[in-house]
């Protein structure tokens, strides 16, 4: 099971090489330095930005849904503009709490 574990961390592209003496596996976590921090901050920024595609892609498949249900006379006009602009508003709601979140992310990792 160690080699397993120890073949993740390495896949899991954390900069971190385990060592393996049989019974544990040692991570040596070196000193952040500014360039590691950098590193950080960038890999925060892609989360964040995965995140925000996510998001408009449920955005998208919603409209999608509410189209075809209006279409379909399964849903008033009026009601599916009303269900666009609840989907667009909790959409952006979500979209400023992952940069909230990220931006917190990038303070504490930045902070010496």
């Amino acid at each position: 099971m160690l080699s397993d574990i120890e073949k993740a961390i390495l896949k899991s592209d954390l900069g971190l090489t385990p060592m393996n003496d049989g019974k544990i596996i040692r991570l040596p976590i070196p000193a952040l330095t500014t360039e590691r921090r950098k590193e950080l901050v960038k890999m925060v920024k892609k989360m964040e930005e995965d995140a925000k595609v996510a998001l408009r892609n449920v955005r998208r498949e919603a409209n999608e849904d509410l189209k075809e249900m209006k279409k379909e006379k399964l849903l008033p006009e009026d009601e599916a503009h009303k269900g666009q602009e609840e989907v667009q508003k909790l959409t952006d709601d979500y979209i400023r709490k992952a940069e909230a979140q990220a931006g917190e992310k990038e303070r504490e990792i930045m902070a010496f």
